[in-house]
């Protein structure tokens, strides 16, 4: 039996992910062209919010707030975030001639990592049907 779901006020949904950007309009193209993204706000200076499917938003962020003595942030040194496609063949293939920096080949014919500009490592994976 298990033990019934306490009363909280915050929901059970993730309303963005925020991946920190060194330079906000440098990730704002390179997402845009690997994500096909359209459209997407502007917020405080730097952030800029990406619509995407599932999700409030992807949020690129050169998080003025986070950087430490040197003005640098720190990135995702593991995969953290995972986009989806139904064609994992087409999708490696795409990021190659985009000369994204892949990390992996495709492993067990379902997922890849690759890094964006700021070194953040990322995945896509295929959509489970």
């Amino acid at each position: 039996m298990t033990a019934p779901a306490h009363r909280t006020p915050i929901k059970k949904r993730i309303g963005g992910v925020f991946v920190p950007v060194r330079n906000l309009e440098k990730a704002k193209e390179w997402y845009r062209k690997i994500l096909g993204l359209e459209g997407g706000e502007e917020y405080f200076g730097h952030i800029f919010v990406a619509p995407m499917e599932g999700t409030a938003g992807l949020v690129l962020d050169a998080m003025p707030k986070w950087r430490n003595e040197d003005g640098d942030i720190s990135t995702y040194q593991v995969p953290s975030i995972q986009f989806l496609t139904d064609d994992i063949q087409a999708s490696y293939q795409f990021m190659k001639e985009n000369n994204v920096e892949l990390v992996t080949e495709i492993q067990d014919n379902f997922y890849f990592v690759f890094k964006d500009p700021d070194g953040n490592l990322l995945m896509i994976c295929k959509e489970a049907s």
